[in-house]
């Protein structure tokens, strides 16, 4: 798998950041995540995250505004080896931030598989996405290719680092919308610090409405994540 090279991918997307912030449409996002993982039963699990939303850099100036605060939750159920089956809520709070937006509440249904080659395991994910809102409700689909490996030998241990490396395709529809594609991609770099807890630092470069009027978006994501 030498064709992978981790920090060859991070820095292209630091560098493509970089290059759109001479665009126009350009904004940059911070969002610190926390995450708890709870299994119940070796076929059910839960998991539990807050995360919250900033813009740090928008219309060619540096400037931090905070946008919204989430709580979501997903209820994952095995249903093979190597499949599951979700279902997710979120609640997005905006309105304690900015007048002008709008709260949303969220429901998401899921379907992932994960396979290993090697020491690199690939992940195709298909999100289906209910977002709700005082105004309308939108009808999000969601596909994403993923792939993460161990950075240090054949096997995560603790201690050790790791990268995961994702691409997404989105679709909106919604009465009276017009249909908004989206283009994602994203890297990130974690540690196993240890056996329950991990941290994880990473890019995320966003091309939305890439039909119509592009706008871009990147994103700095950071994530402590818990498994109780």
């Amino acid at each position: 798998m030498s064709f992978i090279n981790p920090p060859k991918i991070l820095f292209f997307l630091f560098f493509l950041s970089s290059f759109l912030r001479a665009q126009d449409n350009f904004t940059t996002f911070i969002e610190p995540r926390l995450a708890f993982n709870y299994k119940l039963s070796k076929l059910y699990s839960h998991n539990w995250s807050v995360a919250n939303r900033s813009t740090i850099y928008e219309s060619s100036e540096l400037k931090f505004n905070a946008l919204q605060f989430d709580i979501s939750h997903f209820s994952n159920f095995r249903i093979g080896a190597s499949q599951n089956l979700s279902l997710g809520l979120l609640f997005r709070y905006s309105e304690l931030f900015e007048r002008e937006s709008i709260n949303e509440f969220r429901i998401t249904e899921q379907y992932n598989i994960i396979f290993s080659s090697n020491k690199v395991r690939y992940g195709h994910r298909v999100r289906v996405e209910q977002r709700i809102t005082s105004l309308l409700t939108i009808h999000r689909f969601r596909y994403r290719f993923a792939l993460d490996m161990p950075l240090e030998g054949q096997n995560l241990d603790v201690g050790e680092s790791y990268f995961i490396g994702n691409t997404e395709t989105l679709l909106n529809v919604g009465k009276d919308l017009k249909p908004i594609y989206e283009q994602r991609f994203a890297a990130n770099f974690g540690w196993l610090l240890s056996s329950k807890t991990k941290l994880q630092f990473g890019l995320e470069y966003r091309l939305l409405n890439f039909t119509e009027t592009i706008q871009h978006r990147t994103l700095l994501l950071s994530s402590l994540n818990f498994s109780l």
